[in-house]
């Protein structure tokens, strides 16, 4: 079994709309006479990207189909070297006006790197394969949502039949083309439907499980691979430690989120009856959020620390808010209803729908989710929750502004880490994602108040370089670098780090 790994979210400014095409899908078009040369037809495409570039390293994003003619191309074996670097997808080659055929030696440097080569004619412009591109990811998308849609549908009728969680596993099991196990808190199978599985991958799913078991705070979902089946497993929101496993025999777009539902449901039908405790806690909740005093319901809901979440989004499904805590979990969530409570008495915008309001264990972990935009407050007890609500609504309000899948509300940075150990250890941990010249790049672009031009300057490099840089610290920090608190922490952690 490959190394389970818990499903991340990609950045919003550098991922399309739409979910990947196959590069086979264009050169099935037959108007656009594109020939695979070298490589292999199967890659997945998210764009296309057009460069004469000598070096197009640093204007990659990665998974792009990069079309050019060659003006500049002097060494193709180092050209190929460095665009299997950047990550893209596949390379493009157009014939004349520079070359009347594409160079063997092209053919050769990308056959022994594994880098897709085709050849594009000249009747045909590089706008008309970008354009086809963006028409089949449209297609794509449109069948996805479509897919996605029906197995909604086939879901909730299966959990409305007399026994629902083998009915929702065999619904599950018969929209994803594969097998659905439910695995008990001791890892044994306690009900499963769809196609029989090879013994390897029965054992690699019931592993990537125990992965998550129920051990508070861990992780929400795993995948990975075993008996040369794609694995997935989903921690269930009821608090039993039970888990969804899901093999299949390839990972289509949509089946994560349909999986997604089918957790919602499943946390929902196996949740055990409310204990007095946490319905004495839940209660707590509320009052404290209707405004009653924190010291009356403290000692209910528990010492804390908490971390309050604020979030707006979903899929305007009646599960969305149910599918977010169980997401994080945690059964402490008030869906909202009515107006943005954090709206000012003066605005004169139509306000907005008020958010989902959650309360975490600070000990749990946080990360974005698909759909939602996220705002958190800074872990607080009982007593300071009224002020963390606020926090929370500020920077979910932040977030929206900056268009960020999560925002933090972080007041003290490095002024809060006293210990000077602490502080470097934090400062390693916060740069680890960062490698040269990215860091070095950071600590000059920072020294200068964020000059591009001097900055270029200082490093001997283009400005667009330095553009290039920065763009991919803020993606591997998930940090806004216009806020001067981050900046102020980068800059202490690049002191110390």
């Amino acid at each position: 079994m490959s190394s389970p790994s818990a499903p991340t979210s990609p950045d919003p400014g550098s991922t399309p709309p739409a979910p990947p095409v196959p590069l086979a899908a264009l050169l099935a078009r037959r108007d656009l006479g594109l020939r695979l040369l070298a490589g292999s037809g199967d890659v997945p495409l998210h764009w296309v990207h057009t460069s004469e570039m000598a070096d197009p390293y640093p204007y990659l994003l990665g998974g792009e189909l990069l079309m050019t003619a060659g003006v500049q191309l002097t060494d193709p074996a180092h050209y190929v070297e460095r665009v299997v670097e950047a990550g893209a997808a596949a390379l493009g080659f157009g014939v004349t006006p520079v070359y009347d055929t594409v160079p063997a030696e092209l053919v050769e440097a990308c056959a022994r790197r594994g880098l897709p080569l085709v050849e594009v004619p000249p009747r045909t412009p590089f706008t008309a394969v970008a354009r086809a591109l963006w028409r089949l990811m449209a297609e794509a998308r449109l069948q996805e949502l479509r897919r996605v849609t029906e197995a909604q549908q086939s879901l909730a009728a299966a959990a409305a039949r007399p026994a629902p969680v083998p009915a929702v596993l065999g619904a599950l099991a018969s929209r994803l083309a594969g097998r659905a196990v439910l695995f008990g808190a001791d890892g044994t199978e306690s009900t499963a439907a769809g196609r029989e599985v090879p013994p390897e991958a029965a054992r690699a799913l019931r592993e990537l499980a125990g992965v998550l078991g129920p051990r508070p705070g861990g992780p929400a979902s795993a995948s990975g691979d075993g008996g040369g089946w794609r694995l997935a497993a989903y921690a269930l929101g009821g608090g039993d430690g039970l888990t969804l496993g899901v093999a299949t025999e390839r990972r289509d777009p949509g089946d994560h989120t349909i999986a997604g539902v089918a957790v919602v449901l499943l946390s929902l039908l196996t949740a055990p009856h409310r204990g007095a405790d946490v319905t004495v806690r839940d209660g707590a909740l509320v009052r404290l959020l209707l405004g009653a005093a924190p010291e009356d319901v403290a000692a209910a809901l528990g010492p804390g620390p908490w971390t309050v979440v604020h979030a707006r989004g979903g899929d305007g499904t009646p599960f969305a808010a149910t599918a977010l805590a169980a997401a994080l979990g945690t059964p402490l969530m008030d869906a909202g209803t009515g107006t943005n409570a954090g709206a000012g008495a003066t605005d004169v915008a139509a306000p907005a729908p008020s958010p989902v309001r959650l309360l975490l264990p600070a000990s749990a972990p946080l990360t974005a989710q698909p759909g939602w935009t996220l705002g958190a407050a800074a872990p607080a007890h009982a007593r300071d929750l009224p002020a963390a609500d606020a926090e929370a609504a500020r920077a979910l309000r932040r977030a929206e502004a900056s268009r960020t899948p999560l925002a933090r509300h972080r007041p003290a940075g490095f002024a809060g880490l006293v210990d000077p150990a602490e502080a470097a250890a934090y400062a390693r941990a916060l740069l680890a994602p960062l490698a040269e010249p990215l860091t070095e790049t950071l600590r000059v672009w920072l020294s200068l108040h964020g000059s591009w031009d001097r900055t270029a300057a200082a490093l001997d490099v283009h400005r667009n370089t330095v553009r290039q840089r920065i763009t991919r610290c803020t993606a591997l920090l998930d940090r806004d670098l216009d806020d001067p608190d981050v900046r102020m922490e980068l800059w202490f952690a690049l002191r110390l780090g």
